[in-house]
């Protein structure tokens, strides 16, 4: 089962490493990583993709915690919760192509970000199941360059993840 775990951490150097080695020293697979600094800016806070049965979950969470630079974990897969991804994408934007390019982004509410004679970026939001619609939906051919920042998550409603 797929959980996006949310993990508030000091921001310091070697943080990232730890925790990333925590992950592959056992076996599990890191999906997607985000981190960057919070409104704090002694703590950033990371999100992670990862896949596992409830108890690979539950042992991952424990081990989070053990680890010093940590100051709080929280599962949001386990509440209503939204979840965002960023994906710039460099297309060939040339003849009959170019107006398919801004249909296709029109209807997928993507914006187009920079504009060439030959090319067009397009930036997209949502979730993973938008952003891999929208590479399904346009030739291959002209994709020139994909770009994605991976999952950013929060908790709905009043739930919040503080110190």
């Amino acid at each position: 089962m797929r959980h996006l775990i949310s993990v508030l951490i000091e921001n310091e150097s070697g943080a990232l490493s730890r925790v990333a080695g925590l992950f592959s020293a056992r076996g599990y697979n890191i999906e997607s990583l985000t981190v960057a600094p919070t409104e704090d800016p002694s703590l950033s806070r990371m999100t992670i993709i990862t896949t596992g049965s409830d108890d690979v979950i539950e042992q991952i969470t424990k081990q989070l915690n053990k680890l010093i630079e940590t100051v709080k974990v929280v599962d949001l897969s386990e509440a209503p919760h939204l979840e965002r991804e960023l994906m710039l994408l460099k297309v060939r934007a040339t003849g009959k192509d170019r107006e398919e390019m801004k249909r296709m982004a029109d209807i997928f509410r993507a914006r187009i970000v920079d504009v060439t004679d030959t090319t067009y970026v397009i930036e997209l939001t949502g979730n993973q199941g938008k952003l891999d619609a929208f590479i399904q939906a346009i030739d291959p051919a002209l994709i020139l360059e994909t770009v994605r920042s991976g999952v950013c998550g929060i908790g709905r409603g009043e739930r919040v993840l503080r110190v």
